[in-house]
Order: structure tokens, then sequence, then C-alpha cells
């Protein structure tokens, strides 16, 4: 069978032989964090060519291409591509969550200081990107959950809105529903009595939001916690059913001339009824 492997070898090409296949745009604030990367750190991904003639062809890192012909670099280390084809690396690498960039950045701070790490992102400071004070603010449970990244950013901010003790009931409710959608945590934070809500120190309140709003966030609440009634209300007859199913298949079992008798001329039945019986007293 054929080798399909994508690239062929690595090799470091001289700038002056690679080309650029389109002129693309791009955000500046974009390029400079990628520049003030590479100038912090070096060049981590190499670009990716296709040999055309005398020069390469360049399929995946145009910015990074351009940043180093400003920063006047004489070789570039490539991957040679083996088909010519519009290839870019970037799609195939899913972008950090809130959560993840937050512990990256924790765990940088062990070795280097906050002033590299932000002129790596090209950033003058980066504690806002810590949001530290958020997370103290949050019950552990949600805590772990962010950390999870089974909540956004942005629906831990709803969850801030109300003190610790109700955050752990509504996180508690949002896992019996599966749903950690914004939507569903602010019905949730709209529906906490006054006693629960956290003391907001100036930030606009969720709770003057317009009525039509209201309304339809308790809406989706409402139709969430019928769905988790229902579901609850399914699992308590299966429970129901699997105590008779139980009892009905230790009553049979017990009595010695049905267990004989189940055992000569229907063995299937007789060890599905065992079976049951085992499973359930472990």
């Amino acid at each position: 069978m054929a080798n399909h492997k994508p690239f062929l070898d690595g090799r470091d090409i001289p700038i002056v032989k690679l080309v650029q296949r389109n002129e693309r745009k791009v955000n500046t604030k974009y390029f400079k964090r990628i520049e003030a990367s590479i100038r912090a750190i070096g060049l981590i991904d190499p670009l990716i060519v296709y040999p055309t003639g005398d020069s390469y062809e360049i399929l995946d890192g145009c910015i990074r291409y351009r940043i180093l012909l400003e920063m006047g670099v004489e070789t570039v280390p490539c991957l040679i591509g083996r088909q010519r084809e519009a290839f870019t690396g970037n799609r195939m690498v899913n972008p950090l969550s809130n959560s993840q960039e937050m512990r990256m950045i924790r765990k940088s701070l062990e070795e280097l200081d906050e002033k590299t790490i932000a002129a790596t992102f090209g950033m003058t400071s980066i504690g806002h990107r810590l949001n530290m004070n958020l997370i103290k603010g949050l019950d552990p449970s949600v805590q772990k959950a962010f950390e999870a990244s089974k909540i956004n950013l942005q629906c831990a901010k709803e969850l801030a809105l109300v003190k610790q003790d109700r955050q752990a009931e509504i996180i508690r409710l949002m896992e019996s529903c599966n749903d950690y959608s914004v939507t569903f945590a602010r019905g949730l934070v709209l529906k906490t009595p006054v006693a629960k809500r956290a003391k907001l120190n100036g930030k606009k309140s969720p709770w003057a939001r317009s009525e039509d709003t209201k309304s339809d966030l308790l809406k989706k609440l409402q139709e969430a916690q019928q769905q988790q009634d229902f579901y609850t209300g399914l699992y308590r007859q299966y429970s129901t059913n699997l105590l008779k199913l139980v009892i009905y298949s230790r009553s049979l079992l017990n009595n010695p001339r049905v267990s004989r008798y189940m055992q000569e001329h229907h063995p299937d039945v007789h060890r599905a009824f065992s079976q049951v019986v085992q499973d359930t007293e472990g």
C-alpha cells in the first residue's frame, strides 16, 4: 500500500524562495499578536510549502512569512507538502477555551513573569485574562464545571450574580438536565429569590431587564424543568418495575419445585432470573 503521509520532509528554505499563493487581509490586532509571540519565543510552527520550480509556494503560514520578512529573517523552517492544495493547518487546531487559556497562563506564571507572558501575547498586562476576581466568587462546584469547560465564561459570569449556595443549586440542576447553556443559566438566575442574590457593586442588575426578556427566559426555564420532571418520573417508574421484577424472580427461585422445573425445562429463563437477583444483590 502506498504511503500517504501528508509531508515529505522538513528543511530550512531561504526566505527569498518563498512565494505567497494569494494576499490575505488580516486583522491588525491578530497580526500584532502573532508578531509579538514570534519575537518573544521564536517560530514554533514551520511553514507548509510546495515546490514549484526554483521557488516554494506557501500553503500555510503567509502571516508568519510576512512577519519573518519584516524581521529580516534569511531562512525559514518549512515542511514540504506532498500535494499542492489549499491546506490550512490552523483549521485542524481547536481554539483554547477561556478556562483552558486561564490554566495555561497560570501554569506559565510558575516559570515566567507576568511581563514576559504579556509580551508573548502582545499585551501590556494579562491580569484581565485570568479573571481571578470572578473565580474567587464562584462556588467550588461551579469552578470545577468551568475548569472542565462544561460552562463557558459568560455562563460563569451569570452564575456569579447569585450567592454561592444558589450557584451550587443551579449547577446541580444544569447537570441533571444536561443543559449548560447561558440561556438556561440566565433563566435560573432570574428566578433566584432576593435573599440569594449577590451584591453587584454597581454592576447592571439582570433583574432590571425588560419584562419580555425575562418572560422568554422563564419560559425556556419552565420547559427545561418539565423535561427534567418527565425523565425523573420515567426513572422512578423504571425503579419501581425493577423492584417488582426482583421480588418476583426471588420468589420463583426460592420455590424448590418451580426452580427445579425451570432448570429442567427452561434453563435460559432460570439463568435470566438468577442474573437479575444476583445483579441487584451484588
